[in-house]
């Protein structure tokens, strides 16, 4: 297994594990929620009897101590208590007529405003059934309330939490994604100037050598010619890793012209069943490019065709022009690609090869957007049929 499933695994665990986590902290709270609605429903009952005998004591004057002192022992649920028909609320009916008697824990300075408790009690009858107690014939005490500002409170409160710790934890993830990523970045330009530093010393001396078996004759001129396209090409990879990490310098280029120095190089380093066709339709337009990499580009592209073509297939660039910008699509006839890996193959990591480290469509990706600002996708692949790379350049 490599790294990339092997990351993508544990990224699956951490958010199953902080999926669960949120589930069973947002089942406890509603559970803690349930039991004190039920625990505040109790007690505007309790409010209600008080309410009762406190005023059938008051018309008997009799001692309303008791009753008085469990009402004014409610600090924290809104209630209005009322008289009503008793016919009018039975059936769920709203009462043509009520009597306030009595209304507890709601804003002094808005229960002076004409309007405000009936508009109230509408509010309250439309959110939580009201407790209806006998009082005498005909009449029942009616009580409308509403949820405390606790239990309003701790019902959001969890989802507030998950939020706060949802934005901590992304904010985290980036913060640390940055600097990993700057961290791989400084390793892997460390390593490509390194590279570059110790390749210098072996190609000189091969130029030296290439000279003095020119000189002396003894090895065929085509050969010594293709010995010296392969010393051309080593130049050209040491000077592509010296300028890891560095702003590349871009010139006005034909792609067409690079696509074909390329593939020339490319034809008889491969395998001799791959066919190679480059249809230019670009009309020689020009683009700002860096030769060396975006020549990498194309190189990294033809030997992962040849691969999944299993060295046996076909191989087409076509270059255009399309509203403003010259596209590049590179065609080959391999295996493909499944759907669901089309952005995954870019990042760093991902392989499907036995031996590899899978950071040449990494890199593909950074020389052409990161250096280049422009833009490569696989715009289509079909199993055993075709699969096709699309370079954007502006």
């Amino acid at each position: 297994m490599n790294n990339y499933l092997i990351k993508k695994y544990w990224k699956l665990a951490l958010l199953i594990s902080a999926a669960l986590i949120a589930a069973a902290s947002l089942w406890y709270t509603n559970t803690l929620v349930d039991n004190l609605k039920a625990e505040e429903r109790q007690k505007a009952r309790i409010w209600a009897d008080a309410t009762r005998v406190m005023v059938n004591a008051a018309e008997m004057d009799n001692d309303v101590t008791f009753p008085l002192s469990v009402v004014m022992a409610n600090g924290t649920i809104p209630v209005i208590a009322t008289i009503e028909d008793s016919f009018r609320v039975e059936g769920g009916h709203t009462p043509d007529s009520y009597t306030i008697i009595a209304h507890r824990n709601l804003d002094s300075a808005k229960v002076q405003q004409p309007g405000y408790l009936n508009a109230k009690i509408a509010q309250m009858r439309s959110q939580i059934d009201p407790i209806e107690l006998d009082f005498v014939e005909g009449q029942k005490i009616v009580i409308y309330y509403e949820h405390s500002i606790l239990l309003t409170q701790l019902r959001w409160y969890p989802y507030i939490q998950l939020t706060v710790i949802g934005l901590f934890l992304l904010v985290s993830y980036f913060a640390f994604s940055y600097s990993r990523r700057s961290e791989q970045n400084q390793v892997w330009v460390g390593m490509s100037k390194e590279t570059a530093h110790q390749l210098g010393t072996p190609i000189s001396s091969m130029v030296a050598w290439l000279e003095l078996l020119g000189e002396e004759g003894q090895v065929p001129p085509h050969i010594l010619e293709e010995m010296e396209n392969d010393l051309n090409r080593l130049e050209i990879i040491t000077e592509r890793f010296s300028k890891i990490g560095s702003e590349p310098v871009l010139t006005d280029l034909s792609i067409g012209a690079i696509v074909t120095e390329t593939v020339t190089y490319l034809r008889k380093r491969l395998s001799s069943h791959v066919q190679f066709e480059i249809h230019d339709e670009s009309e020689g337009a020009l683009v700002p490019l860096n030769a060396p990499l975006f020549a990498w580009v194309i190189e990294n592209i033809t030997k992962n065709a040849v691969d999944a073509m299993e060295g046996s297939g076909k191989i087409d660039y076509r270059i255009y022009k399309k509203e403003g910008s010259v596209c590049l699509e590179i065609s080959d006839t391999g295996k493909g690609i499944p759907s669901g890996k089309f952005k995954t193959i870019f990042k760093p990591g991902y392989t499907t090869k036995k031996r590899g480290w899978g950071l040449g469509l990494s890199l593909v990706k950074r020389i052409v957007e990161n250096y280049h600002r422009g833009k490569i996708i696989v715009k289509e692949s079909i199993p055993n049929q075709r699969t096709t790379f699309k370079i954007t350049l502006k």
